[in-house]
């Protein structure tokens, strides 16, 4: 039964990293390009301080927006996407450092009743900056 166990364990966490990120819809793309506009993406970074960010929200269910300092967004798109945080849902990670970091689980729940509604391991944090 152990055996079994770990090997159905194993399995799952492998079909988890191999995921492909969600693709948008339309309207989802439309409000990315809006909530971008204006910035210029920077390099991808696996980790951010969570000092750092103010905020956070998604874009359909494939793309999370962690406001960062200084007038930075970062974009995140997890593998296999995360369930949105609409509908006054919150975002809660689980992280042993002081960094949020590609890997570190989120959990979308309902802050009122603690309910879940899924949850994504986070994959880099792309920085877009105002130009300028």
């Amino acid at each position: 039964m152990k055996t079994f166990v770990a090997v159905a364990a194993a399995g799952l966490l492998a079909g988890c990293m191999n995921q492909e990120p969600v693709e948008l819809s339309a309207d989802a793309q439309a409000e990315l390009a809006s909530e971008l506009e204006g910035r210029t993406a920077g390099a991808p970074v696996p980790c951010v301080n969570q000092r750092d960010i103010r905020g956070n929200r998604s874009v359909g269910e494939g793309v999370l927006l962690f406001d960062g300092p200084s007038d930075i967004v970062y974009v995140n798109r997890p593998a296999g996407g995360c369930p949105s945080l609409d509908y006054g849902r919150a975002l809660r990670t689980r992280t042993t450092s002081t960094r949020l970091c590609r890997g570190d689980i989120a959990v979308v729940f309902d802050p009122t009743t603690g309910m879940e509604y899924g949850g994504c391991g986070l994959g880099d944090f792309v920085p877009y900056r105002r130009a300028g």
